[in-house]
């Protein structure tokens, strides 16, 4: 598929409805819905300049902190559970039951514990975002071919050698899946934490636009969180690619036969 043919089908559809959109408000009065050009100003003059550096950056840094930690604790507890399996047993009902509880409901108790502040927030994002990595981690290490690892074992591989060499390409598809995941659980949540004692974030400034009746600057935020999104989703799967890239070049070989 041509540079030419993704671009159509990336921004075709976004067009279509937008001017579905414009079709359809252009004579309107509703209050609760802007139409195009309304929502396009009250976005540049809300989020280009003074608001992007003080709600918009420390979101996106509560972000990076809480998913980046929720990955990397993740991928490590899951490798070693997975490779155990005495501790997978062990462990196995403890981590359905604490799956099982929303993230959001442990808000007021970690406000309770750390207080209202950014570790909170950063905490509830690891809270919620790290299931879907270390369960897909766990899963993953689990599903790696026994004939891998009997041939590893005879060529004298052991401890981080086999590790690296042999469990974690094996297992990096269904972690990448997971990771895939908890970027999206991670926005969410980012969020919500903000909209429990917080005095800045998107979260806050989109509950503060709502509950002023600010409806144009409500939705701009909306909007704003729809294109970090969607950014977030373009950028890992540029590092999915490069760092998959033998997996996918296998998809492609076997597709091609």
């Amino acid at each position: 598929m041509t540079f030419v043919k993704k671009a159509a089908y990336a921004v075709g559809l976004p067009l279509a409805l937008i001017a579905l959109w414009w079709a359809l408000s252009r004579n309107t009065t509703n209050f609760y819905v802007p139409t195009p050009d309304e929502l396009f100003t009250a976005f540049v003059d809300t989020w280009i300049g003074e608001r992007f550096r003080t709600d918009v950056l420390p979101s996106l840094a509560r972000f990076a902190v809480g998913t980046g930690l929720a990955i990397v604790l993740g991928i490590a507890a899951g490798v070693w559970i997975g490779s155990v399996r005495t501790v997978r047993s062990l462990l196995e009902p403890l981590l359905e039951f604490f799956r099982a509880i929303p993230p959001p409901v442990l808000v007021p108790i970690l406000i309770l514990i750390i207080g209202a502040n950014d570790r909170m927030k950063v905490m509830v994002i690891v809270v919620g975002a790290v299931w879907p990595v270390l369960l897909n981690t766990i899963e993953g290490v689990r599903s790696v071919d026994s004939v891998l690892l009997d041939t590893a074992r005879t060529y004298g591989l052991r401890g981080s050698t086999r590790l690296r060499t042999v469990i974690l390409p094996s297992a990096a598809p269904q972690i990448a899946a997971g990771v895939r995941q908890s970027l999206a659980i991670g926005l969410i949540l980012m969020v919500i934490s903000e909209m429990f004692a917080s005095s800045s974030g998107l979260g806050f400034t989109i509950v503060l636009f709502q509950r002023s009746f600010a409806i144009p600057e409500m939705w701009s935020g909306i909007v704003l969180l729809g294109l970090i999104g969607v950014a977030v989703s373009v950028l890992f799967q540029l590092c999915e690619r490069r760092i998959l890239h033998w997996y996918y070049g296998q998809k492609e070989v076997q597709h091609g036969r």
